[in-house]
């Protein structure tokens, strides 16, 4: 809530203003210089009214500096075209470029950008303004811009009005007023007219005021309308009395005075990035002879289709009838899988992909496209190719085995599957030559297990089984148990593991305190990333076999029953799903039980996270 001085005490305040020395070039040494710069000269005058020049001149008592004016200084209303701004000594200049609108109110905010030349001391939220006409506006709104999701103060960010009503105006029309937030999310938009508004926030990527699709944005369901309001205070005026061994500060006086307050001043906005995304082909290549990966941007709703071409330099059928299709477990890289030998052999092989593709309105369209995909020799290749010529010998070739591997590791999670993974499609294997077996003392038990493929190519297998904690398990896989498409078989490999033991674990039970079934609680690491997370039932979770170390944790309010966060829609108005966060950190300790009750309800949502964690995230932020 901002509030103002009373009326009866700024003559003192300008008095003892006024008054403050000069610093001057003084001795070398000294304490540091902690003063910011300090305005003392301007055309026009700060608030002046029928000011119709397009050049602005500030002067300050001291050499000063602009920290990045480009991101810092927020020009309103916004301009099309930015004004020039020149900081040169003891002053700054400021030219627009655009026409001067009349009868409006200009306003610059250098936020924390006007900084002295030594030690960088910054004027806070310093902002000056004039109008064109014989009125200045005056009301102003405050409030904070928070991510959605994580709770996380968005930096950097603009936040504008319109004084349309009609949401098209976000899409069509500049801001009429605008801020942008700090390092602690917080904004204020100054100098508007009386009236009503709507209010957005914007990541504005191309820096025209205007929501474009893709842009991370947030809005006020309702309409504001700034205002100011009056509250009478009691105040107490101290002075000081004087004795030989102290000073003591003794009520002097008791007075009521009027303060006055804009609002809104507890505005939260909560900014999403719509779950929409530019889909599109990024890259055809041909790193192997055996296989063509399409790499796109999105994921394919469907299976690409794809079809030969006829070339000089292709087989004269279609090649494209012997081949094997493997997408990747995100469904954005397809990977055809040539199994004839004439055609691996080509250079260049000629195709058509069909596909879908987001047109600017981020709608998926059907697209076809005529590709080659041309393999080009390893510089290997080449210099063996070289050899073989020069001796007129064929060299033997190398024999090549299939190689298996696993997520097989000493200390293997309970709650971990054990996995095989191939480097090619699979077209057989042996389950009677695969062994998977527990140890007891010196003996080796074979023990039941089912195997299952989790992708068509058979790339990747799964050892489905009743683990023991403690325990250690070991899988033989017989030679040529296992052959690819290609005809490569493996040679004989084991793999042990030991599972961890239940003492190395911890169990975290959370009491909510509201019974709401659509709530997910969440344990999120250090990095604000989920681990762990639970469906709430009977008011509580219970969390078994934690990794000792630090946690976090939030409740997601899983309004549409998906089972995960869902993100806003600015088509259909829809605000994302809440979160709330648990306000301490909590630090898991090995063969520990530990008991929390996550209430929410009556804390802010603004002081629910974690310091720690926002702290983390800033860092981040500056990092990129």
């Amino acid at each position: 809530m901002k509030k103002l001085l009373p009326f009866f005490l700024l003559p003192l305040f300008v008095l003892s203003v006024s008054t403050c020395a000069n610093r001057g070039l003084g001795p070398q040494g000294g304490p540091v210089d902690s003063i910011p710069p300090r305005m003392v000269r301007s055309t026009p005058l700060n608030g002046a009214l029928n000011y119709q020049k397009k050049q602005v001149e500030i002067g300050f008592d001291e050499y000063i500096q602009l920290d990045n004016p480009s991101e810092n200084v927020i020009f309103s209303p916004p301009q099309k075209q930015q004004p020039l701004i020149e900081a040169r000594g003891k002053h700054i200049r400021i030219t627009y470029q655009d026409t001067i609108q009349p009868n409006t109110t200009y306003t610059i905010d250098f936020g924390n950008g006007v900084q002295d030349n030594n030690e960088s001391n910054p004027m806070e939220n310093f902002s000056f303004s004039f109008s064109t006409g014989t009125n200045m506006d005056s009301l102003e709104v405050y409030g904070t811009l928070i991510d959605a999701e994580t709770l996380t103060p968005l930096k950097g960010v603009i936040v504008g009005l319109h004084t349309c009503q009609d949401d098209s105006a976000f899409e069509k029309l500049p801001f009429t007023r605008i801020g942008k937030t700090n390092s602690e999310g917080e904004f204020t938009i100054r100098n508007i007219k009386e009236g009503t508004y709507r209010l957005y926030a914007l990541q504005d990527l191309n820096r025209d005021y205007i929501y474009q699709p893709g842009e991370r944005i947030a809005f006020c369901d309702q309409p504001i309308k700034p205002y100011i309001t009056v509250r009478t205070e009691i105040d107490t005026i101290w002075r000081d009395s004087v004795t030989n061994d102290s000073v003591y500060h003794l009520p002097d006086s008791i007075y009521t005075a009027e303060y006055f307050y804009f609002e809104p001043s507890d505005i939260l906005l909560q900014s999403f990035e719509e779950d929409m995304q530019h889909t599109y082909l990024e890259r055809v290549e041909r790193t192997e002879r055996r296989n063509i990966k399409f790499a796109f941007v999105g994921k394919q709703p469907s299976m690409p289709q794809l079809k030969a071409l006829n070339n000089d330099s292709s087989p004269s059928w279609d090649w494209l009838k012997e081949t094997k299709y493997t997408f990747n477990p995100k469904g954005d890289t397809l990977t055809c899988w040539l199994l004839d030998t004439t055609t691996i052999k080509t250079d260049s092989l000629c195709l058509v992909l069909s596909y879908h593709k987001t047109d600017s309105a981020y709608q998926l369209q059907p697209q076809t496209d005529t590709l080659w995909a041309v393999y080009r020799m390893t510089q290997a290749e080449k210099t063996a190719l070289k050899k073989k010529k020069r001796k007129k010998t064929e060299q033997k070739e190398t024999i090549q085995i299939l190689e298996i591997k696993s997520n097989a590791r000493n200390t293997f999670e309970v709650f971990d599957t054990m996995q095989l993974t191939l480097p090619t499609p699979v077209s057989r294997i042996d389950m009677n030559a695969l062994h998977f077996e527990k140890q007891n003392d010196t003996l080796w038990v074979q023990q039941p297990c089912q195997y299952q493929a989790t992708d068509e190519a058979q790339h990747t297998w799964r050892i489905l089984t009743d683990v023991q904690p403690g325990a250690t398990y070991r899988l033989t896989v017989d030679s040529a148990a296992v052959a690819d498409v290609y005809g490569l078989t493996n040679n004989a490999q084991t793999f042990t593991w030991k599972v961890k033991a239940l003492d190395q674990y911890a169990t975290l039970r959370v009491h909510v305190e509201e019974n709401n079934p659509l709530f997910i609680v969440q344990l999120l690491s250090e990095r604000d990333q989920p681990v762990r997370e639970q469906r709430v039932k009977n008011s509580e979770v219970m969390f078994r076999n934690l990794a000792p170390g630090t946690y976090y944790m939030r409740i997601v309010v899983d309004s549409n029953g998906d089972g995960k966060w869902t993100t806003g829609s600015w088509k259909q108005k829809r605000q994302p799903e809440q979160v709330f966060y648990f306000r301490k950190k909590m630090t898991l300790r090995a063969n520990w039980d530990f008991e929390e009750t996550f209430t929410f309800q009556q804390v802010p949502l603004l002081e629910q996270k974690p310091r720690s964690l926002i702290e983390k995230a800033t860092n981040a932020n500056k990092k990129k």
